[in-house]
């Protein structure tokens, strides 16, 4: 049964009152209460009475001030018809702050403190749209850039810069709309593909489907699932395709994009929503695309989707049309009847013309000189004021033509839905579950990864032999004491640096799929931690290996196989070391850049601090204290007494050779005051530390990308 055909129960989803936008700093008493006039109204779709508040905004503290009445959202069933929004009167416009949307990182290299408020930089956030929609209706979100699209849809799912609401109240099927509601019901596609490039098609949406789906599925059903998406969004094709991205070959950009949809659709949603899924892909696939879309749509989903100026026949696929302009509407309702509404208050539109577009520049502000911005937005103003008294007396807040019936766009009529269809528990793979799927979909996607291994691989190896054969040919000549202790300085410094710039790279190039995959609750930090952790480890251990053995042989270090030992463990523990911290570094700081110097400033500190460019008695007090925790210091350290330690050194001076214990030159050096064991737990120490770090940063940090901050 293809998925468009498994029932679904009747959406209803309500956003009450005033505009919501983020990063303001504006702060809310309260929720609006119920108002003690305000009427109640069954839900058709749920079967029972449902009581809706309708009133006014809540009180802001601070300078910004809103007091507008706002009803944002799709809804399967009919509002009242005397509103607190209908009874108010010319509400001022809503305020936000701009300057706090501004990252922390960016005003510091502004030279601004984060921590400065920004009194005067108010500016206008979504106001006067309230509109409702029913399942089996597909809503576009159209307007010219700064409109306000993204800031509606992230309103509606509570993510996002823009997800915050400052007054009102969102519904779904009659409930308070929660984090939790929303992910049981509200699939959100986000504008960019996030996906693991080295997985097929059908292997990334089976990980998912394990994660997403609950537990009682058996493997058979998961599987099934999968089928049946991959047949819904015409990826048959391309089902043994790796998806792949700008770097790696994979699927066409439209293919890519209905994966991301696939992603979503797993779970059988009953609302869909999409962050501009045409963006980057050609006239062709974008109306293929919205084709699936709407075919979707018709399959008893609520639809809404935010575009920037589609094609006249992507337009002609829409249900409903919202045009907004500055955060205001300017037209909601079908988008078979824009025209005839536009022609009637005087501004037809010029026939072969798109309607999209020219009615998104008939609303767009002019910015090119301050005459036309402000005669530009006299008239947006002037138009979404005639909107709002047009009207002001419909149930469903949409604009409707006299010839047609009340109900808009194909819905499609399905049975009551069960009244507890939110509240019904759905039990998800526990942690253990979720980490044996991480852990086996990272492994599966980096050892696909051949150039980045075998790049890996040849500089391990390059450089074992590089430090190997400078130190090679002396035989039976033992080298000088100087020149000893570099080379185990080197072999302990060297490799570090190279992990440091390959580990903060990968984790930030994942970073925004782990940032959705956690808002979406896909898992949770715990067992992708683990995940992360455990699964370095093979690619850890051949790095190693490779970098390892050439190099103590060509030098001609201590012979025997405890020595061996106890030498390759030790460089493994310190590698492994710089490895978490590079984990820490990059989960902790927000962008790529900020991290690479953090972490590289960090090991330059180790660096310097670790007993060979300085000896370790002759640091002053700061200087030494990093040197405590460094582990270039430990590992310099432990690579000398295994060397030296119970075995002398014979240094030849003219005809006499005279025999140094090994001790003394450890004593000499400063590096003889901890046991060898004592330095193993050191090292272990200092990962433990940086391991809490990243767990730490995992938990309490939103690892957004760069360009989501």
């Amino acid at each position: 049964m293809p998925l468009s055909d498994v029932p679904l129960a009747s959406v209803c989803l309500c956003v009450i009152s005033a505009a919501g936008r983020a990063h303001s700093p504006c702060l809310w008493e309260g929720l609006p209460e119920r108002n003690a006039g305000s009427q109640t109204r069954g839900c058709p779709a749920l079967g029972s009475r449902q009581h809706w508040p309708w009133s006014a905004a809540a009180k802001p503290k601070g300078n910004c001030r809103v007091k507008a009445q706002t009803l944002q959202g799709p809804m399967a069933e009919e509002a009242p018809k005397k509103t607190g929004l209908e009874r108010s009167t010319a509400p001022q416009d809503d305020l936000m702050d701009m300057a706090s949307q501004v990252p922390w990182f960016k005003q510091l290299a502004h030279f601004k403190m984060p921590w400065t408020s920004h009194k005067d930089s108010c500016e206008q956030g979504i106001q006067n749209l309230s509109f409702k929609m029913r399942s089996g209706q597909m809503l576009a979100v159209i307007g010219s850039s700064g409109c306000g699209r993204a800031s509606l849809l992230d309103v509606i799912t509570g993510r996002g810069p823009g997800g915050k609401i400052k007054s009102g109240q969102i519904w779904i099927n009659g409930q308070p709309s929660t984090a939790q509601l929303v992910r049981k019901c509200v699939a959100h596609v986000r504008q960019h593909d996030q996906l693991l490039p080295n997985l097929t098609v059908r292997e990334t949406l089976a990980f998912v489907a394990q994660l997403r789906l609950p537990r009682n599925f058996s493997q058979a059903q998961r599987d099934k699932r999968v089928d049946d998406v991959i047949a819904e969004l015409r990826l048959r094709q391309c089902a043994n395709t790796r998806v792949g991205n700008i770097y790696v070959r994979g699927v066409s950009g439209g293919e890519r994009r209905r994966v991301s949809i696939g992603v979503q659709l797993l779970w059988n949603p009953g609302i869909l929503i999409l962050d501009e899924p045409t963006s980057g892909l050609d006239s062709f696939t974008a109306h293929n695309l919205v084709k699936t879309l709407s075919r979707l749509a018709k399959g008893n989903r609520l639809v809404l989707l935010s575009i920037h100026q589609p094609r006249s026949d992507i337009f002609g696929l829409f249900d409903l049309v919202l045009l907004m302009t500055s955060g205001t509407t300017i037209y909601l309702g079908a988008a078979q009847h824009m025209v005839q509404y536009f022609t009637a208050v005087g501004h037809p539109c010029p026939r072969y013309s798109n309607p999209a577009d020219y009615y998104v520049d008939l609303t767009s502000i002019d910015r090119r000189s301050k005459e036309q911005e402000v005669a530009t937005r006299e008239t947006a103003r002037s138009l979404a004021a005639l909107f709002k008294e047009k009207v002001r007396g419909f149930d469903d807040f949409l604009w409707t033509a006299e010839s047609r019936e009340q109900s808009v766009g194909t819905c499609v009529q399905s049975p009551a839905p069960d009244t507890n269809l939110f509240q019904a528990p759905t039990k998800l793979p526990g942690p253990l579950q979720q980490f044996a799927i991480l852990i086996r979909r990272q492994i599966s996607n980096d050892f696909r990864d051949l150039p980045t291994l075998l790049i890996h691989g040849a500089e391990a190896c390059l450089m074992s032999l590089i430090i190997g054969f400078l130190y090679y040919g002396h035989g039976a000549i033992q080298l000088s004491l100087t020149d000893t202790a570099a080379l185990l300085f080197m072999i302990g410094a060297l490799v570090p640096f190279n992990v440091i710039l390959d580990v903060i790279s990968k984790c930030h190039s994942e970073r925004a799929l782990l940032y959705y995959e956690l808002e979406d609750g896909l898992y949770t930090a715990g067992p992708y931690f683990f995940a992360k952790i455990l699964g370095e480890f093979p690619e850890h251990c051949v790095y190693i290996i490779i970098y390892g053995m050439p190099i103590y042989w060509l030098a001609n270090l201590r012979p025997g196989l405890e020595p061996f030992l106890l030498h390759f463990l030790l460089v493994w523990l310190v590698v492994f070391c710089c490895r978490v911290m590079a984990l820490a570094a990059a989960a902790l700081l927000p962008t790529f850049h900020m991290s690479s110097f953090f972490g590289n400033a960090l090991y330059n500190s180790f660096y310097l601090t670790g007993g060979f460019m300085i000896s370790l008695d002759n640091l002053w007090t700061v200087p030494a204290l990093i040197s405590k925790v460094s582990f270039l210091r430990w590992c310099f350290e432990g690579l000398m007494k295994i060397q030296f330690s119970g075995h002398a050194y014979y240094m030849e001076a003219g005809n006499i050779t005279i025999r140094i214990p090994g001790d003394m030159i450890l004593n000499s050096m400063g590096l003889n005051s901890y046991p060898l064991y004592a330095i193993y737990f050191f090292v272990i120490g200092i990962s433990c530390g940086f391991v809490i770090l990243y767990y730490l940063s995992l938990r309490f940090i939103k690892q957004k990308s760069s360009q989501d901050w």
